[in-house]
């Protein structure tokens, strides 16, 4: 497999690329996506065979069922983090090793369903909690210990709706080439 072939398959819509400056209107339409993707992303896999949520998105990649609970655990970390710098200044946040966590048995063997539920709640209340953020409070910030950059809560709205589409793709783009879908 080409490099060309590969990076396509690690970013099948390409990199987030954020807008700048970022409007009122993109914030509604990355909202608008984050409340939806729980039940779009549900559609995609609730009806994949046990064979079919163990095969990987690409060479060497997680599996469809290590996605789907990266998902919810990425997710739940973002709620986590808008939380604390909403409510601190310019937090540095915890990060984790998600390679790591997509190895342990919540993400190899356990049913997705599970995570699936989780991310229908942790959106259900991101979606709230965002829907009511000030113009002050959408340039609120943390800090990522692994970069140490500032990363400002009106671009992180982005990035999750960004990251939603971005893995829902894999698993679409899988389906897709095997003829599952």
């Amino acid at each position: 497999m080409t490099a060309e072939a590969l990076e396509q398959l690690k970013y099948p819509i390409g990199k987030f690329e954020c807008p700048y400056p970022i409007t009122e209107a993109d914030i509604l339409d990355w909202i608008s996506t984050l409340e939806k993707f729980p039940i779009k992303f549900e559609a995609l896999v609730k009806h994949l065979t046990k064979a079919q949520l163990d095969t990987p998105y690409r060479p060497n990649g997680w599996t469809i069922r290590q996605v789907v609970h990266h998902v919810s655990d990425s997710h739940h970390h973002s709620y986590t983090r808008f939380k604390w710098a909403l409510t601190e200044d310019r937090p540095l946040i915890k990060a984790y090793n998600e390679a790591d966590w997509a190895e342990l048995s919540d993400s190899k063997t356990a049913p997705i369903q599970m995570s699936i539920e989780h991310l229908k709640a942790i959106h259900y209340k991101l979606v709230h909690l965002l829907r009511s953020l000030s113009n002050a409070d959408l340039k609120k910030s943390f800090i990522h210990p692994e970069t140490k950059t500032e990363v400002f809560l009106d671009y992180n709205i982005g990035n999750y709706a960004w990251h939603s589409n971005h893995h829902y793709a894999h698993i679409e783009h899988l389906l897709k080439r095997k003829g599952w879908l």
